[in-house]
């Protein structure tokens, strides 16, 4: 079994990357195998409980006040309207519950709400999972010992291109916020996008920081760019399907124990892309016909294709439930 604490350099990286395609998949599926059910795939809902008017000036996102964008900011929405949302969601299947607020960091009025939403959430049963931006010591311990499960904090792209999307926020702080995360004893879950104008070897380097953090994340969401308007990548170009596929690998050989979630860009995904991504490693999807603020497949779309390809949404073990809900 690959040892999934092994310290990747760019160079076994990029030895990986640049393998034949064939050779690349048949070595990523094999250790798939190894450590996941290849025809299950975990289901999580994401929901926005807090839009627009963002004070980063992330170059992908409408949800930036310094954008151009005309999405209306919003308040953070109310404890019970999440919960109906989580209930929704787990009724439907979906087993982890991820609530995104669009700012750079909560505020301290903000942090009962957002722990009344863990505690809530878990009391259905389900994992939780929030991004809400950088985090101080005080509310990580918070959501902590609310029972978060996880805490989403995305890289992004390699620290050599950062800077070029984003002008806000420095790659060293997001790795201090995960590691912050990391140190209280939450799971991590953190990925990047793909189609932003990187190089390979940005996305080799992107792939690289993730699996040498403290341990590497439990989740890592690979997203492909769907270009909003009013933003600097509103014409992007679009990233090649093959070379998605190959990032969709390396993650899965260098991160063998970690769920690589296809994120955002499934809308615009062939089913015959995504059963790639499967077969490469993917294991995780988000489900819903909006990902925040962008278009996502609708549940009966991938009803079909679960059905076609002969696999099976991931169920939590009754006794995880049992011990969510207590």
């Amino acid at each position: 079994m690959t040892d999934c604490i092994t310290r990747w350099t760019r160079d076994t990286a990029q030895d990986l990357y640049i393998l034949p395609l064939m050779d690349l998949l048949f070595r990523a599926h094999t250790v798939h195998r190894e450590n996941f059910d290849p025809n299950k795939v975990q289901t999580s809902k994401l929901l926005s409980i807090k839009t627009g008017g963002c004070a980063e000036d992330c170059a992908y996102c409408s949800q930036s006040a310094r954008n151009g964008s005309q999405l209306p900011a919003s308040k953070l929405i109310e404890v019970e309207r999440t919960l109906a949302q989580a209930r929704k969601a787990r009724d439907a299947g979906a087993t982890r519950f991820c609530m995104g607020a669009a700012w750079r960091e909560p505020k301290a009025r903000d942090m009962d709400a957002l722990v009344a939403m863990v505690q809530g959430v878990r009391d259905l049963g389900m994992e939780t999972c929030m991004t809400l931006g950088m985090l101080d010591d005080t509310q990580v311990v918070q959501l902590r010992d609310a029972g978060l499960d996880y805490y989403n904090h995305n890289i992004d792209t390699s620290e050599r291109y950062y800077p070029e999307v984003i002008g806000t926020r420095t790659f060293a702080d997001r790795i201090d916020t995960l590691e912050r995360v990391r140190a209280a004893g939450m799971k991590v879950c953190s990925g990047g996008i793909l189609g932003m104008g990187e190089h390979t070897g940005d996305r080799i380097d992107m792939l690289v920081s993730l699996a040498n953090l403290s341990e590497p994340p439990e989740s890592v969401p690979i997203n492909m760019l769907m270009p909003q308007a009013d933003t600097p990548l509103a014409d992007a170009e679009p990233i090649d399907p093959i070379e998605f596929v190959r990032v969709i690998a390396v993650a899965r050989i260098m991160m063998p124990q970690s769920y690589v979630r296809l994120s955002a860009g499934r809308s615009d995904m062939s089913d015959e892309m995504q059963a790639m991504c499967f077969f490469a490693g993917a294991n995780s999807i988000f489900v819903g016909d909006t990902l925040l603020t962008a278009d996502n497949p609708e549940e009966d779309t991938d009803a079909r294709l679960f059905a076609k390809l002969g696999m099976q949404p991931e169920t939590l073990p009754v006794q995880d439930r049992v011990e969510a809900a207590e």
